[in-house]
C-alpha cells in the first residue's frame, strides 16, 4: 500500500471526524486548544480534530419544578410553598464558562429567592397576591442570574400548603371577621335610621298639620286594609292643645 493512499484515507477520516451537525434549538461552545473561541449556530459546522471541541447547549426553554420549601411568614406562620420555573439559556458560551452545572445553580438560586421573597410577606398575601409574589421573585432572580447567560422567564407558586390546626385557626378567624362586619353593618343601618327619624320629627314638630295629614294616611290604609273591624280616631294635636290651654287657665 502506497504512501499516497493512506494520507488520503487519513484526510477523509480527519474530515469525517471534524463534521458536526448542530439542531436548530442546540448552539455549540468551542474550544481551541483549551480556550473558549465561540459559539456556533445551528446547521453543518467542522471542528479541528483533537485541536478544538465542541459542547452542544440546548437553548429551548426549560421547566423545572421547585420542590417544597420550608419557611416563616412574616405572621410566624410555618408554610410549606412549592414553585414552577420556566427559565432558558441566551447565551451558552456564559452559561457554560461561569458556572459548573448552570441548570443546577438556577433551580438553587429560584429555591432560597422563593424562600427569602416570600418569607417577607404574610400568609394572606401568598394566598391572595401570587401574581404580585411572582413578579417579585422573578425580578430578584433576573439580578442573581444577570452575566451567567440564563433568562428566566416566569416564576410562579404553585402550592401553598400549611398544617390542619393553623386552617382551623384560619376558617375561625374569617368567621369572627364576617361577624365583625356584619355587626357593622347593621350598626350603620341603625345610625341612618335614627338620622332620618330625628329629621322627621324635626319636620313634624315645626309644622303640627303634617302629623294631622300623616293620621288622615294611616287612616286610610287601615279602613281599605282586609279584616279591619275597628278604628281608633286619634284626637286633633289642635284640640289637645286648646283643652290643655283651658285647663292651665283655669
Amino acid at each position: 500500500m502506497g504512501f499516497i493512499p493512506v494520507v488520503l484515507v487519513a484526510l477523509i477520516v480527519l474530515a469525517l471526524a471534524s463534521i458536526r451537525i448542530i439542531k436548530e434549538y442546540e448552539r455549540g461552545v468551542v474550544y481551541t486548544l483549551g480556550k473558549y473561541t465561540g459559539a456556533r449556530e445551528a446547521g453543518l459546522q467542522f471542528v479541528l480534530p483533537v485541536i478544538q471541541q465542541m459542547q452542544i447547549v440546548d437553548i429551548r426553554v426549560r421547566t423545572d419544578d421547585i420542590p417544597a420549601q420550608d419557611l416563616i411568614s412574616k405572621d410566624n406562620i410555618s408554610v410549606r410553598v412549592s414553585g414552577v420555573l420556566n427559565y432558558r439559556v441566551v447565551d451558552p458560551g456564559l452559561a457554560i464558562n461561569r458556572s459548573e452545572d448552570f441548570l443546577f445553580r438556577t433551580n438553587q438560586l429560584a429555591q432560597t429567592t422563593l424562600r427569602s421573597i416570600l418569607g417577607q410577606h404574610e400568609l394572606d398575601d401568598m394566598l391572595q397576591k401570587r401574581g404580585e409574589l411572582n413578579k417579585a421573585i422573578q425580578a430578584e432572580l433576573d439580578q442573581q442570574t444577570e452575566g451567567s447567560g440564563i433568562k428566566v422567564i416566569s416564576i410562579e407558586i404553585k402550592h401553598v400548603d400549611i398544617d390542619q390546626s393553623m386552617i382551623k385557626a384560619i376558617g375561625r378567624q374569617a368567621e369572627a371577621e364576617r361577624e365583625r362586619r356584619a355587626k357593622i353593618i347593621n350598626a350603620e343601618g341603625e345610625l341612618q335610621a335614627a338620622k332620618q327619624l330625628d329629621e322627621a320629627a324635626a319636620i313634624l314638630s315645626q309644622r303640627p298639620e303634617t302629623m294631622q295629614l300623616r293620621y288622615l294616611g294611616t287612616l286610610s290604609e287601615f279602613a281599605t286594609s282586609k279584616g279591619a273591624s275597628t278604628i281608633v280616631l286619634p284626637l286633633p294635636l289642635d284640640m289637645l292643645k286648646n283643652a290643655a290651654d283651658l285647663l292651665g287657665k283655669r
